[in-house]
C-alpha cells in the first residue's frame, strides 16, 4: 500500500515537460546521426569515390547553407502551423534523403540528396526541437536545456566510431539502407508523443502557476502569423537580435574548421581512420559536461559571461593542433576543445528567454541559425580551400582561433540580460491575437 501511494505521488508530481526533454533529445541524436560524423564521411567518400577534398566538403557547405537560409522559415512554419506538422515533413525528408544516398555514383547526387534534402530536414529539426523544449518550461529552463543539449550532443561520441564501423563492415550502400530504416522508425514513433506547446495537452509550462498567463497559440494560423510578425518587428529593434546572429556565425565558423577537417588532418599524419574517429569521441564526450553546465550557469548568472568564457576556451584550445602528431595528442586536444565547443552553442536558448520572455521565439532562433549555418559553411569551405591550395592546415587553424576570439569580443557588446527587452510587445496586437489563458 505504501509503495502504491509513493508511485501515485510521483505520478502527480511528474510534469510532461520532462518527457518532451527526453523525446527531443532522442530526436536530435537520431536526426544528426550522419551529420555529426561528417569527418568520417569525408575520409570514406574520398577513399571510395576518389573525389577531391573540396568537392566533398562542398556537400557539407551546401547542406549548411540550405539549413541556414531556411532556418528563419523553419521557425516561422513551426510557430504558424505547429511543430508536429513541420517535423513530420522533416522526418519524411530524412528517410528519403538517406535512402537515396545509398545509390550515389556522382558528386551531384551527393549535393542533391545530402545537401538539399537533408539540409531542409536539418533546418526543421534544428530550430523546432530545442525551441519546443524551451516552450515547456517557465522554471528550470537551464536544467532542461542542459539535459537536452548534453545528452543530444553525445550523438557524435556514438556516431563517429559507429558509422566508421558500420560502413567498413557493410559497405556504403547497405549502411544507408540500415540508417534510414532504423532511424525512420525511431523518429516517427517519437513524433507521436512530441507536443509543440503545453496548451496542446491542456497544461501549463513547468513551473507556471494558475495566475500566470501561459504561452498559448490562439488557435488559428492567421492569428499565429500576426503574432509572429508583430513579435519580430519588436525584436528586430533590439541591437542584441543582430549581434547574436553575428556571434553564432563566428562561433560556428571557428569550430566548423575543426569539426569538418580534424579527422582528415589526423589521417594525413599516418593515423588510421578508426583511431582518428575517436577524436570525435573525445571532444563530444567532454562537451557533454559543458553543454549541461552552460545553460544552468547562464540561467542563474546571466548568459554573457558564460558565453564569453566558452568562446575563449574554444579558440585557445585549437592552438594545440599546431603541435599534435600522435593519437594521444589529438585526444588531449579533443578533450580540451570539447569544453569550449559544448559551451559555445548551449546558451542561445537561455539568452533568448532572458531577452524576449515567452514570446514566439522559434523565428528568432531561426535567424540565429542563419548565422550559425552560414558560419559552418564558410568555415568548412575555408579549411578545404586552404588545404587544397597550400597542402597544410596551419592557416586554417589560425582563422579558426581568430573567429572564436572575435565572437568573444562581440559578446561583450551584448545588452544586459537582467531584464526582458520587449516586455510589452503584445500591446501592439489586436485583442483576438493576444495570448489567452489556457483552459
Amino acid at each position: 500500500m505504501e509503495i502504491a501511494t509513493r508511485v501515485r505521488a510521483i505520478r502527480e508530481d511528474y510534469h510532461y515537460a520532462w518527457s518532451i526533454v527526453g523525446i527531443g533529445t532522442a530526436l536530435r541524436v537520431t536526426s544528426n546521426f550522419v551529420s555529426q560524423a561528417f569527418g568520417v564521411v569525408l575520409v570514406i567518400l574520398q577513399r571510395d569515390f576518389e573525389w577531391t577534398l573540396t568537392a566533398i566538403v562542398l556537400a557539407q557547405v551546401f547542406r549548411s547553407l540550405t539549413s541556414a537560409v531556411l532556418a528563419p522559415a523553419a521557425g516561422w512554419v513551426g510557430d504558424r502551423y505547429g511543430v508536429r506538422r513541420s517535423l513530420l515533413v522533416a522526418a519524411t525528408l530524412y528517410v528519403v534523403g538517406m535512402l537515396l544516398l545509398s545509390s550515389i555514383n556522382h558528386v551531384w547526387q551527393l549535393y542533391l540528396y545530402y545537401s538539399f534534402l537533408l539540409g531542409v530536414a536539418q533546418a526543421l529539426f534544428s530550430v523546432n526541437i530545442p525551441t519546443t523544449v524551451a516552450a515547456w518550461f517557465k522554471k528550470r529552463l537551464g536544467l532542461a536545456v542542459g539535459i537536452q543539449q548534453s545528452l543530444g550532443g553525445m550523438g557524435g561520441a556514438i556516431t563517429a566510431p559507429a558509422l566508421a564501423l558500420l560502413i567498413s563492415q557493410t559497405g556504403w550502400q547497405v549502411a544507408f539502407w540500415i540508417i534510414p530504416a532504423v532511424g525512420g522508425v525511431i523518429i516517427f514513433a517519437l513524433l507521436a508523443r512530441f507536443h509543440g506547446e503545453p496548451a496542446d495537452r491542456g497544461m501549463l509550462p513547468y513551473g507556471a502557476v494558475e495566475d500566470d498567463i501561459p504561452r498559448k497559440s490562439p488557435g488559428d494560423s492567421v492569428s499565429n502569423k500576426l503574432r509572429t510578425q508583430v513579435f519580430l518587428q519588436h525584436v528586430r529593434r533590439t541591437p542584441s537580435f543582430w549581434n547574436l546572429i553575428v556571434i553564432h556565425h563566428l562561433g560556428c565558423l571557428g569550430h566548423s574548421i575543426v569539426l569538418w577537417h580534424v579527422v582528415f588532418y589526423a589521417t594525413t599524419l599516418g593515423i588510421g581512420l578508426q583511431a582518428a574517429a575517436w577524436i570525435v569521441f573525445a571532444y563530444t564526450l567532454t562537451s557533454v559536461g559543458s553543454r549541461f553546465a552552460t545553460p544552468i550557469l547562464a540561467d542563474h548568472f546571466g548568459s554573457k559571461g558564460v558565453m564569453a568564457l566558452a568562446y575563449t576556451l574554444q579558440g585557445l584550445s585549437i592552438a594545440l593542433l599546431f603541435w599534435a602528431q600522435d593519437p594521444w595528442q589529438f585526444y588531449v586536444f579533443g578533450a580540451l576543445f570539447g569544453i569550449g565547443f559544448g559551451g559555445e552553442m548551449s546558451a542561445f536558448l537561455i539568452i533568448n528567454r532572458q531577452y524576449y520572455g515567452m514570446g514566439p521565439v522559434r523565428s528568432v532562433f531561426g535567424f540565429q541559425h542563419l548565422g550559425s549555418g552560414s558560419g559552418m559553411a564558410l568555415g568548412g569551405l575555408i579549411g578545404a580551400l586552404i588545404y587544397d591550395t597550400l597542402g597544410s592546415y596551419d592557416l586554417a587553424w589560425a582563422v579558426s582561433i581568430a573567429a572564436s576570439l572575435a565572437g568573444t569580443l562581440c559578446i561583450l557588446f551584448l545588452q544586459s540580460t537582467s531584464r526582458i527587452l520587449i516586455p510589452d510587445w503584445e500591446e501592439s496586437l489586436p485583442a483576438e491575437a493576444e495570448t489567452a489563458p489556457a483552459t
